[in-house]
């Protein structure tokens, strides 16, 4: 029998809108009349099937479900409440209004889990978000599978839960050792081993030859610039992509904070890794605008927002659909989405690093220079085949690279006849060092820099400045062109250990941008 009787209670929970964990007060009461089960609040449809699930899950812990009317209040009421979020916060609820539980501060406690009816509590997606918004002094009891979650918040006290009977000794206070890990206690949480091949353990001399695109590539490891690499298929463009951002330095812990965020609200695994590296996103060409750029039913980030702070590759990019590549534009710029619909318009960063690959024409050869005699493609077929990128995408591409067929020779004997391989560690602390060179002088990479920025700090001779100028006016460049070219040139001057940019510097960032009027 239970000590005393409760015709109410009030628990705290957290609903996911886009980035922002919304604090919920779950409002119990329960009164006289038949045996009915309502829950109000705007609750969708997940929500409103937690009655089976509460139910079950309560029973099975050896508890009497309420004999009256139970009625549950989601507050407040004008925000939408989706998911089986509130399953754990709705049955302590009901057992607290019972009696069931024992006197205790309920509102230094927010919860958060979906339950199964046997009791289980499983994880549900956006435990990190709400971990990190739970107020100061409160305690968030989570699903031990969110436990990971929880504790990157250093803010909060977690107590993960297998089953709705581990609650109970939670609030009465008798906590075992193995149930709560204080944070303070976890210097970092441990990174899950995967099947995935990890970015950082891909090395360079894999790939064989290319040595102009190895260069592009530490540039755009350096700078964090967009790259296009464009050549016949085989020739490592994608081994070469899949290389870039295990060059990149580590984020720093708010930049994975704020990309761990985004991976938590979908559901992804294995989430602390990104503690470590950034993350390297791949979507198939067939992937809808929604799919890249963000939306659905309900609203959900997309792979620009899942590569945030990371890289985003895009392989055969021509075979895109237009609509999905110019939606690009936007974000390359803004580095965020904002996702307006009828029901609600939210906002996700999207500061990624696009890398992408494409085949010279229709058939993959490179009708131009090499394999033209087995190319069949017709003149208007390789237009055709181009123009499905458009002028101001390519625009917003710091990085045109050439990547062309690999000798067999050189393909199976290079490494066996003495040539050097790459020491990756040296080149690692290059890019570092480049790397720490930008944010000592600006505060931010030089992909980012303003325009007022680049007069400051691309500063030229007269005669470089000369050189510049005409270059940039014999070839057409527009004013973004001839801006992400000087910011390319910094890039440089910093791997090379200069404190200006000179013409070496302005030559290889100029042939990059060059190779832009080549599609």
């Amino acid at each position: 029998m239970h000590t005393r009787i409760m015709t109410s209670a009030r628990i705290f929970s957290r609903a996911q809108i886009g980035l922002d964990a919304i604090q919920v007060t779950i409002e119990v009461r329960i009164g006289r009349g038949m045996g009915t089960f309502s829950v109000v609040g705007l609750p969708k449809a997940a929500v409103r099937e937690a009655r089976s699930r509460v139910i079950g899950a309560i029973e099975h812990a050896g508890f009497r479900f309420p004999e009256g009317s139970v009625t549950v209040n989601l507050a407040p009421a004008d925000v939408p409440k989706e998911g089986s979020r509130f399953d754990l916060a709705i049955a302590v609820g009901i057992l607290a209004a019972s009696g069931y539980l024992p006197d205790c501060d309920l509102r230094s406690f927010e919860f958060l889990g979906e339950l199964g009816l046997s009791g289980r509590v499983r994880g549900v997606p956006g435990a990190l978000p709400s971990a990190l918004a739970v107020g100061k002094g409160r305690q968030l009891i989570v699903a031990a599978d969110n436990l990971d979650e929880a504790l990157l918040a250093d803010a909060a006290c977690a107590h993960p839960v297998r089953h709705l009977m581990d609650v109970r000794p939670i609030l009465s206070g008798q906590t075992d050792s193995e149930s709560f890990t204080p944070p303070s206690q976890v210097a970092q949480p441990e990174v899950h081993k995967t099947d995935d091949v990890s970015s950082a353990h891909l090395s360079l001399n894999d790939v064989r030859g290319q040595a102009e695109a190895k260069r592009a590539l530490v540039i755009a490891a350096a700078g964090a610039h967009h790259m296009l690499m464009r050549g016949p298929p085989g020739t490592g463009k994608t081994m070469l992509a899949r290389r870039l951002a295990g060059f990149r330095p580590p984020p720093s812990r708010e930049d994975a904070i704020e990309a761990m965020q985004i991976h938590s609200i979908v559901g992804s695994q294995n989430i602390p890794r990104l503690l470590s590296e950034r993350s390297f996103r791949s979507p198939h060409h067939t992937a809808s605008a929604a799919a890249i750029i963000g939306g659905g039913q309900p609203i959900r980030p997309g792979e620009v927002s899942l590569s945030h702070k990371g890289v985003l590759f895009l392989d055969e990019l021509p075979e895109f659909n237009r609509s999905v590549l110019e939606a690009l534009r936007e974000p390359l710029e803004s580095k965020e989405v904002h996702i307006a619909r009828a029901q609600a318009s939210l906002c996700y960063p999207a500061d990624f690093q696009l890398v992408a690959a494409m085949n010279p024409c229709p058939a993959g050869y490179d009708c131009l220079n090499e394999g033209s005699s087995s190319c069949k493609c017709a003149a208007s077929q390789r237009t055709r085949y181009r123009n499905r990128l458009s002028g101001p995408l390519l625009d917003r591409i710091d990085l045109h690279v050439r990547v062309a067929r690999v000798p067999p020779k050189a393909l199976l004997c290079e490494h066996s006849s003495g040539a050097a391989e790459i020491d990756e560690q040296k080149l690692r602390e290059q890019i570092c060092l480049a790397h720490s060179r930008q944010l000592y002088r600006a505060g931010k990479l030089n992909r980012d820099l303003t325009p007022k920025e680049i007069e400051r700090d691309c500063a030229m001779g007269g005669a470089d400045r000369e050189y510049f100028t005409q270059a940039a006016d014999k070839h057409g460049l527009s004013a973004r062109g001839c801006h992400r070219t000087l910011k390319v040139a910094r890039t440089i001057a910093d791997l090379d250990g200069e404190e200006n940019v000179s013409r070496p510097q302005l030559m290889e960032a100029l042939g990059y941008r060059l190779h832009q009027h080549q599609y």
